[in-house]
């Protein structure tokens, strides 16, 4: 919607008919300040917009430099490089295979 140069003078011719010239520098000051405020406002909803989307991209920024990291600490060769535990040599026969074994049932 454009607003030409007669409903510009249509509607100046108006304001000074129903305010009258006494008025309108008082109106104006009042429109500027308000056009101001609003200016405002909408600068900071934009401000508080950025903020909150902002705050989840740089979590998940630090969450990828976690895992990035943990993933530069983590050696899959560790595992092969410690020896077997002493434990594991002389492992226990199961009862089934033991000879001397007294339970309710012997095997003698």
């Amino acid at each position: 919607m454009e607003v030409g140069f007669t409903e510009v003078m249509v509607i100046a011719l108006l304001i000074i008919i129903l305010f009258g010239p006494d008025k309108i520098p008082s109106i104006a000051r009042d429109l500027g300040s308000g056009v101001r405020k609003m200016k405002g406002a909408v600068e900071d909803i934009k401000t508080e917009i950025l903020k909150e989307t902002d705050n989840p991209i740089s979590e998940i920024k630090r969450e990828i430099e976690k895992v990035k990291n943990a993933a530069n600490e983590y050696n899959p060769l560790s595992d092969l490089e410690n020896p077997l535990s002493i434990e594991d040599e002389n492992p226990k026969k199961p009862n089934h295979l033991d000879d001397e074994y007294s339970g309710p049932v012997s095997r003698k």
